[in-house]
């Protein structure tokens, strides 16, 4: 019988007992919270201005690397969203405008500069840099966030750290996942665990299907 058990939990990270599991299962649990579990990424980028010494397509992959919150109830992937437009719409997307000036000495643009139509979504650290301007510099941008999933690009990995070790006894895990701040660790497993389950049952039922 399975038995799971929070040993240890802090604002980004929990730590789980799992008892009664074959290990390839609690690894495929490991590997789900990286690689099913959906979370937030900026993936498209419209430079309307760039004066800053990044290139454009460095300035987008340092904006697609800010952990963005994440909310799974109110958003859809773009493969389940019946909105059918390639480009998103409000169940699918989120949109970030930075529009920032180089002042009289260097200027540090941050993560928390970047203006979020959805409150809720928005870089989980205020201070993460993201370009430097100096003097007559300006970087002007539209950039659009969506839902993936690790397995597509490491900016949609929830976490940053899921270990699974031996624990004392035959049978015994030890789960540790560390979030990136897009969501609380304990969903993250809590997701994994649904994503597997539920990849789990299609393969029953395709397999039965099969027999038939």
């Amino acid at each position: 019988m399975l038995k799971v058990k929070v040993t240890g939990e802090t604002a980004n990270s929990v730590t789980l007992q799992l008892e009664g599991i074959d290990r390839s299962y609690a690894n495929a649990v490991r590997r789900f919270c990286i690689a099913e579990v959906p979370s937030m990424a900026i993936d498209d980028v419209v430079i309307l201005e760039n004066s800053s010494v990044l290139y454009d397509e460095i300035l987008a992959h340092r904006l697609g690397m800010v952990p963005i919150k994440t909310d799974l109830e109110r958003y859809n992937l773009p493969e389940d969203c019946d909105c059918g437009n390639p480009l998103g719409c409000h169940k699918c997307r989120v949109l970030f405008v930075l529009d920032a000036k180089g002042r009289d000495k260097v200027t540090t643009v941050y993560s928390g500069d970047l203006v979020s139509e959805d409150r809720d979504v928005r870089p989980v650290s205020e201070s993460i840099p993201i370009v430097k301007l100096a003097q007559g510099q300006s970087v002007k941008l539209e950039a659009y966030a969506r839902l993936g999933k690790g397995k597509e690009h490491s900016k949609w990995q929830p976490c940053t750290v899921a270990v699974l070790t031996e624990g004392k006894g035959e049978g015994v895990f030890n789960l540790m996942v560390e979030s990136t701040g897009a969501l609380p660790a304990r969903e993250i497993v809590t997701k994994g665990i649904e994503i597997l389950e539920k990849k789990l049952k299609e393969i029953q039922v395709a397999v039965g299907g099969a027999s038939a």
